[in-house]
C-alpha cells in the first residue's frame, strides 16, 4: 500500500517542503499540499502533517489562528475517525489550539529562540509513530522554536505519563518542558505532537537521518 498523505500549508509556514520531501523520500509519493483555506482533505488520505513555522506571524498565540482556520474542523474531523495527524513544532501548536492534543507551549524559559541539533530519548516505543525505533533509544532531531516549552497540569502529566502517551523526552531540556516532554499522543495513539524537526533528519545531511524511522513508522501503520 502507498500511503496518501497531505501537508497543510497556512500563511507563514516555512517546513512545509521539508515535511514534502520527507514523505515523498519514504512513501515514493508526492503529498498533497492543502492550503488552509480550502477547507477539505483529500479523499482517502492517510496522514495528515501540521508543519513547523509561523502561522499567522504568531499573532495572538503561537497556532491559536491557524487553529481556527477554515480546515481545522476537516483535521479534526480526520483525526476523530482515527486518521493519523503529525503536527511537528508550529503544528504542535496548532494541534493543541485544536484540542487535539492536551496542554499547551509556552514561552522557552530562557525567553530565547532555540535552534540546535538536540538530543531525544525515545519514550514510548508502542506508538505507530515510534515502532521503529529501540525503547528509550537516544537519537537526535533538530529544533528551531520560541515558544517550545510544553505545559500541562500535573494531573494531566500523569495521566500521560501513566498512558505511555509521552513519545519523546528531551535529553538536556532545552526549553523547560515540564518533565522534559518533547512530543506527546492523543488517546488513540494515532496524533503525534513534537516540537523537535523529525523532516529535517532523514537524509544524513543537514540534521542526520534519525527522523527516516519516524516516517518509516507511520507508512507501516498506514
Amino acid at each position: 500500500m502507498i500511503m496518501k498523505s497531505a501537508v497543510i500549508v497556512f500563511p507563514g509556514s516555512n517546513c512545509d517542503r521539508d515535511a514534502r520531501e520527507a514523505l515523498a523520500k519514504v512513501s515514493g509519493r508526492d503529498p498533497q499540499m492543502v492550503w488552509h483555506k480550502d477547507g477539505v482533505l483529500p479523499d482517502g488520505v492517510d496522514l495528515v502533517v501540521l508543519p513547523g513555522g509561523f502561522s499567522y506571524g504568531d499573532y495572538l498565540r503561537s497556532g491559536a489562528m491557524a487553529a481556527a482556520s477554515p480546515i481545522g474542523e476537516a483535521v479534526r474531523a480526520h483525526a476523530a475517525r482515527g486518521g493519523y495527524v503529525l503536527a511537528i513544532c508550529n503544528g504542535f501548536q496548532v494541534a493543541t489550539e485544536m484540542g487535539l492534543l492536551p496542554g499547551a507551549l509556552l514561552r522557552n524559559a530562557s525567553l530565547n529562540f532555540v535552534c540546535r541539533p538536540q538530543r531525544l530519548r525515545i519514550a514510548a516505543n508502542a506508538c505507530v509513530f515510534t515502532a521503529a525505533y529501540k525503547d528509550q533509544q537516544v537519537v537526535s532531531f533538530p529544533i528551531a522554536h520560541h515558544d517550545g516549552n510544553y505545559y500541562a497540569d500535573d494531573s494531566t502529566l500523569d495521566r500521560l505519563e501513566g498512558e505511555g502517551r509521552v513519545a519523546f523526552r528531551y535529553v538536556g531540556n532545552p526549553n523547560g518542558s515540564a518533565r522534559d516532554i518533547a512530543g506527546v499522543l492523543s488517546e488513540n495513539g494515532r496524533v503525534l505532537g513534537m516540537m523537535p524537526h523529525p523532516e529535517r533528519a532523514i537524509s544524513g545531511q543537514e540534521g542526520g537521518d534519525d527522523g527516516l524511522k519516524l516516517f518509516e513508522s507511520v507508512l507501516a501503520a498506514a
